[in-house]
C-alpha cells in the first residue's frame, strides 16, 4: 500500500470499456488497477461488469461463479495483494440459481480478503426513451436486498451498483449506518448517461454529504452498445474532483475525512430531517 503519512488516503475511479473477452478484461483492468495503485490510491474502484460485457445473458450465466471460489474471485484478490490496496470489484456473476445469477459487488482488503458482498438491488428493466434500446436484467439477474456498509481506508463505505443510484432512500440508508463514502460501480448506457449520470451523482453526494466514487463503463462495445462513461469523484459539496471522460483510463482524487466531518458539523442537513421513509 502506498505510503501516504499525514496526507488524505486516496481513492481511484476505473474506467474501462468491457468486451466479450474475459482475458483481455483482466489484461486491461490490471495495468489499471497499476496505475491506480502507482498514484498513491489506497482504495480502487472497477466499472460494473469489468470482466465480461457479452452480446447475450447466456454469456454472463456461462461465466457465473460460486461464492468463494473461481477464476474471477481468486483474480480479484491477487490483484488486491498484488497492489497492496483494497478494491471494490466491479461486479461479477455469481450464480443465484441454474438460470440466474446475482450482479455481486466484492471487495478485497490488500491483504486480498474479501470484506464484503454486495448484490445489485434494483435491476433495469426499461425501454429507453427513444424506444431503440431495451433492457430486461431481470431475466438473468436476481436482485439483492441488503444494504452494505463497512470500514475501509477511505472511511465508512457504502455500496451501490448503477440502476441502484437512481433510488435515493438506498443512499439514505447507507448514510443512517455512518456512510461516508460510497462506491458506485456502473455501465451507464450514453443516452440516460448524458442526461443523468452527473446529475444523480452530484445529488446523492449533496444529499448525503458523502464522496462518491463511480467507476464505469466508458465507450462502444461489441454487441453495438455505447456506455456514459464519465467516471468521477464527487465530493460532499458536490464538486466534482476529478473525471475520466470516454475511453479507459483513471479518475483519482484525496478523500478528506476532516474537511467531510467539518462540512457536516458547520452544515448539519442530516441532522435536520424531520420524516421517515421507508
Amino acid at each position: 500500500m502506498s505510503e501516504r503519512v499525514g496526507k488524505a488516503p486516496r481513492a481511484a475511479a476505473i474506467q474501462m470499456a468491457s468486451g466479450p473477452n474475459v482475458s483481455a478484461n483482466l489484461i486491461q483492468a490490471e495495468k489499471l488497477l497499476a496505475d491506480a495503485a502507482r498514484d498513491g490510491a489506497a482504495l480502487a474502484v472497477l466499472p460494473e461488469n469489468f470482466a465480461m460485457l457479452g452480446k447475450t445473458d447466456s454469456e454472463r450465466l456461462n461465466h457465473a461463479e460460486q461464492e468463494g471460489e473461481g477464476p474471477l474471485q481468486t483474480w480479484l484478490a491477487e490483484q488486491a495483494r498484488k497492489h497492496e490496496m483494497w478494491i471494490v470489484g466491479g461486479t461479477i456473476p455469481l450464480a443465484a440459481s441454474p438460470s440466474k445469477v446475482s450482479g455481486a459487488c466484492l471487495v478485497y482488503d490488500h491483504h486480498g480478503e474479501r470484506q464484503a458482498r454486495f448484490d445489485k438491488i434494483h435491476l433495469f428493466d426499461v425501454t429507453l426513451p427513444d424506444g431503440r434500446e431495451e433492457y430486461r436484467e431481470s431475466a438473468s439477474t436476481q436482485p439483492g436486498d441488503q444494504v452494505v456498509v463497512l470500514d475501509s481506508p477511505i472511511g465508512r463505505l457504502g455500496l451501490a451498483v448503477c440502476y441502484d443510484l437512481r433510488f435515493p432512500e438506498l443512499f439514505r440508508e447507507m448514510s443512517a449506518q455512518g456512510a461516508e463514502v460510497i462506491a458506485v460501480p456502473s455501465a451507464f448506457t450514453a443516452q440516460t448517461g448524458r442526461a443523468h449520470w452527473e446529475i444523480l451523482l452530484r445529488a446523492r453526494a449533496v444529499e448525503n454529504l458523502c464522496y462518491v466514487v463511480a467507476g464505469a463503463q466508458g465507450g462502444f462495445h461489441v454487441e453495438g452498445r455505447e456506455t456514459w462513461g464519465h467516471s468521477m469523484i464527487v465530493d460532499p459539496w458536490g464538486s466534482i474532483l476529478a473525471e475520466q471522460g470516454q475511453g479507459s483510463g483513471v479518475a483519482a482524487a484525496d478523500i478528506s475525512l476532516e474537511r467531510l466531518k467539518q462540512l457536516r458539523d458547520r452544515f448539519p442537513v442530516l441532522k435536520h430531517r424531520r420524516m421517515s421513509c421507508s
